[in-house]
């Protein structure tokens, strides 16, 4: 069977609800990284809080408090990529057992499947999973480069380094957060894509319900209305 009959085996509606999936997932990341200036993301307005937090370590003493806070976010980073590796692991072990997964959908009355099917639906978890993975490990690394210039910035403030090397901190610390949010994005669309084994229609509602709380907690929630010092008067 050559790859013109094997992608036959998907419906017209498989490619609308792929399509759809990979369009999300790159136009969300666009829009909260290039949000309009006047409606803001968190994760832009938490950049302006990372230039201010590395303003105020110039003249905090001792630093102990900022070492902990990047140690901490390392320590987050470095979970997500042994999260991510390990369930990297469990889909190429169910691209090894494809045949056993179209033997148990058959018995869950979901029609005869071939194997390859299966194969691909995996696959596209998979390389969403190897996306985060990546993200999240040069997210981690770029954490180390921001704690070693940190380190670097002169105790006197009126050091004339002080100040640039405080703010190439920031900038490190900020390029280290968007690359980490890019990985967990990448893990949302990643568990969305999993709809996809139940089908098509599945697949396009996990989708756009993905979309939707990636879109309320970036431009509606809470979190924002407090980061941007105007909390809303009820709890939600």
């Amino acid at each position: 069977m050559n790859w013109i009959d094997r992608l036959a085996l998907f419906s017209t509606f498989d490619f609308i609800a792929l399509a759809l999936l990979v369009g999300s997932w790159l136009w969300i990341g666009w829009r909260i990284e290039y949000p309009s200036k006047d409606r803001p993301s968190v994760s832009v307005i938490m950049a302006d809080y990372r230039r201010l937090w590395m303003d105020q370590m110039i003249t905090r003493q001792p630093r102990v408090f900022d070492s902990s806070l990047v140690g901490q976010l390392r320590q987050s980073t470095a979970f997500f990529t042994s999260a991510t590796m390990i369930a990297i692991g469990g889909g190429l072990a169910m691209i090894g057992n494809a045949e056993r997964i179209a033997g148990v959908a058959m018995d869950f009355a979901m029609g005869e499947t071939p194997a390859f099917v299966w194969e691909i639906k995996v696959l596209v978890v998979i390389l969403f999973l190897t996306n985060a993975f990546l993200k999240f490990v040069w997210a981690n690394r770029l954490f180390g480069y921001c704690s070693v210039v940190m380190g670097s910035v002169p105790n006197e403030p009126e050091d004339p380094l002080a100040l640039p090397r405080a703010r190439q901190a920031a900038e490190l610390s900020i390029t280290a957060a968007r690359s980490f949010n890019r990985g967990l994005r990448a893990t949302y669309f990643a568990l969305a894509s999993v709809a996809w084994l139940a089908g098509a229609l599945p697949l396009i509602a996990a989708t756009v319900i993905t979309s939707a709380v990636l879109y309320r907690r970036e431009f509606a929630s809470q979190s924002r209305e407090v980061l941007l010092g105007t909390p809303p008067d009820t709890a939600k």
